[in-house]
């Protein structure tokens, strides 16, 4: 069997004083996958995100990315781990506001060498990446590179958070409910803008949110409580 891009072995975690709230014997993502993964509030999402990141650490188990045990690492060495090889694109999308457009899409490169070293062999530079990732999320117009990331509408903060997460090409995409402000078509809209990026990366995606109609648009869709053994009865 070849190599999963994560691969999650008998996981535990729970908050102080409260019960399991992850027991997971199983889980892995293929390179180059999609994967919609489903689950209510409360459920435990945020916490596995937490944890693929390596900004937790769970109570038990084994948790590989691109064949690095990260439980393995101390959290100096998790956060670089992270920002070298993982890009998110957050609900709020987080973009700092006083930045211009192009200076939120270009700071992981700011702290990953890695990253700022592949969007200049795949690009020519790091400005050319950022503008390129724009124009094919759907923002052609060069004149926004400059705008402050607040003067924008709240799908042109989406694209530009995909951007920010896509460029240095990390292996792996992380997508927590970014789509919960737009309507249906421009959800499925930026979906597949996201896909024939993350494709002409070779990035995979994991795509978390509540949203069961856009399940189908991806190569695997699966209930956190199909993984979780700690999941209520009524979370199945």
């Amino acid at each position: 069997m070849t190599q999963a891009l994560i691969e999650l072995s008998d996981l535990g975690f729970n908050w102080p004083g409260h019960p399991p709230l992850l027991d997971i014997p199983a889980f892995r993502l293929e390179a180059g996958e999609t994967l919609f993964l489903k689950g209510p509030s409360g459920s435990g999402k945020t916490t596995l995100l937490g944890l693929l990141g390596g900004v937790q650490k769970p109570g038990r188990g084994s948790i590989r990315l691109l064949g690095q045990e990260l439980t393995d690492l101390g959290a100096g060495a998790r956060d670089r781990f992270r920002v070298d090889h993982t890009g998110y694109i957050f609900q709020q999308f987080n973009l700092l506001p006083f930045l211009s457009v192009r200076e939120n899409v270009e700071l992981p490169c700011h702290f990953s060498k890695l990253r700022a070293e592949r969007a200049k062999q795949r690009h020519g530079s790091v400005d050319q990446a950022a503008a390129t990732l724009l124009a094919h999320l759907g923002l052609k117009d060069e004149s926004i590179l400059s705008r402050r990331a607040d003067s924008l509408s709240i799908g042109q903060q989406q694209r530009v958070a995909a951007a920010r997460a896509l460029i240095g090409q990390p292996e792996l995409v992380i997508a927590d409910e970014p789509t919960s402000a737009l309507d249906y078509d421009a959800r499925e809209n930026f979906i597949r803008l996201l896909f024939a990026e993350c494709r002409e990366a070779g990035s995979s995606l994991l795509f978390v949110s509540h949203d069961q109609s856009l399940a189908p648009l991806f190569d695997r869709h699966l209930s956190l409580a199909e993984l979780n053994r700690a999941a209520t009865s009524a979370e199945v």
